[in-house]
């Protein structure tokens, strides 16, 4: 069986696949859903005013360290193709697949700002306006969406062609 690594998209945190974690574990598969740092509700402003795109690979690096885990599938939901792209690049042959599901897929030197639209750039600003460090969530959705560090939407992800040599590569839209 497979081991997955969910990591959800701008505001959300693990809960996002609380339908999904069990059925993939009834399927006989391990999965571990993160809440990426900066997103999780007892995070300090100095820690969502300090996380970056860097920080969120580092989450994955750190559980793929910590649980030692290869061969792994990750799964990165909008902004978490971001974070699964710059973790895969930096994880050393430990990744067996990426599923970016309707996720950003970058290439070296792009950002999450760089790759959206103008529509979802004044909204990361608007969303900053009273902080300038974190982006509030659009109006709507779950309640359980928090403030989003603005520094990883803006970081550039770093590349050095190591994510290209994922064995599968699949996108879901």
């Amino acid at each position: 069986m497979a081991t997955f690594v969910l990591v959800p998209g701008g505001w959300h945190g693990a809960w996002s696949f609380e339908q999904v974690v069990p059925l993939l574990g009834r399927a006989g598969h391990t999965v571990h859903a993160l809440t990426l740092t900066g997103l999780r509700p007892d995070d300090d402003e100095a820690t969502v005013a300090a996380a970056n795109l860097d920080t969120h690979a580092d989450d994955v690096l750190r559980l793929l360290d910590e649980a030692r885990l290869t061969g792994v599938t990750l799964v990165g939901h909008s902004y978490g193709g971001m974070v699964i792209t710059v973790a895969a690049d930096r994880a050393r042959g430990r990744v067996a697949r990426l599923v970016h599901l309707d996720a950003y897929v970058p290439r070296d030197g792009d950002s999450c700002w760089s790759s959206t639209s103008e529509e979802y750039r004044q909204a990361f600003l608007s969303g900053a306006a009273g902080t300038g460090y974190s982006v509030l969530p659009p109006a709507g959705g779950d309640p359980r969406r928090r403030p989003h560090p603005l520094a990883s939407l803006v970081q550039t992800a770093r590349l050095t062609g190591v994510v290209d040599e994922v064995p599968q590569r699949e996108f879901v839209y």
